[in-house]
């Protein structure tokens, strides 16, 4: 029979496995140097916090709660969903779970009911992480706005369960700095801050590839070159969003979709053609 300590032993093996798998998955992500680096740190942070746990050391209170600041398809939220899963493979959250949210979730229309909507959107998240995108959001409007009582009921909540909650404030750079300083005590709530680079032209066409890698297709050398253009020309039309996965995704569904139409018109075509994506299928939308 075995005993629990030898369940506790292999409980501990799969859970060091998963890590390692997870930990792996995000150093597969393209770029984010900046973002890897530090969830290293905070890996081992964890793991030494246990350990002097286990050897009745004093440990420091593990508050994880952070902000993501970037532009639109730099990785926020796929970071945060695994963060969500490694820190429930390192035992810091039951479920490891993400509950999206954003300003329309949590506001309310009438008094009282923004505390309610937060309360239900915690309790969603426990165990998890409560990831709210563009929270600085939640700072706009009047007086009779009441995005204010929200970010206060907000607070409570990270108090209340800070042992079983991670939350999440994501969105631009500056607008996100310019939100902590409307709110003294809020920063110092959020020790840790990410930020997320935009990609460079080299790292968007290998976003592409490995994109269509996934899908089992390729880019003919002409079709990368125009791609490699678009992207170039979006940059110079649009700072902000210059550096976006987001973008690269939509140009290589719509490439696959204008592939599958010339392929279907031309009534004969080989396996290697079902692969290849053309000049003529890359375009800007």
């Amino acid at each position: 029979m075995i005993n629990n300590r030898e369940l506790n032993e292999n409980k501990k093996i799969n859970n060091e496995e998963n890590i390692r798998i997870l930990m792996k998955e995000l150093d597969n992500l393209i770029g984010l140097k900046s973002v890897k680096k530090l969830s290293r740190e905070i890996q081992a942070y964890i793991t030494i916090q246990n350990k002097r746990k286990e050897e009745q050391l004093a440990t420091e209170p593990m508050v994880l709660h952070m902000i993501f600041k970037g532009n639109p398809g730099t990785g926020k939220t796929t970071v945060a969903r695994l963060l969500g899963k490694i820190f429930c493979a390192m035992g810091v959250l039951e479920r490891g779970h993400v509950v999206e949210v954003e300003r329309a979730d949590l506001v309310g229309e009438y008094i009282g009911h923004t505390a309610v909507k937060v309360r239900e959107h915690i309790k969603k998240s426990l165990g998890g992480i409560m990831f709210i995108d563009e929270a600085y959001s939640l700072a706009r409007g009047g007086e009779k706005d009441f995005g204010k009582e929200a970010i206060d009921a907000m607070v409570k909540g990270m108090e209340d369960y800070k042992e079983n909650l991670i939350l999440i404030l994501a969105g631009y750079k500056e607008e996100m700095e310019k939100f902590l300083k409307t709110n003294p005590g809020l920063k110092s709530r959020f020790p840790i801050h990410i930020e997320f680079p935009d990609y460079s032209l080299d790292e968007l066409i290998r976003i592409a590839e490995v994109m269509l890698e996934k899908r089992q297709y390729k880019l003919s050398i002409s079709a990368k070159a125009k791609l490699l253009k678009i992207i170039s020309q979006k940059r110079l039309e649009d700072k902000q969003n210059s550096g976006n996965a987001r973008l690269v995704r939509n140009i290589i569904e719509r490439a696959i979709r204008k592939q599958a139409v010339r392929l279907q018109n031309s009534g004969s075509f080989t396996r290697e053609d079902l692969m290849i994506l053309k000049r003529e299928d890359i375009t800007e939308g």
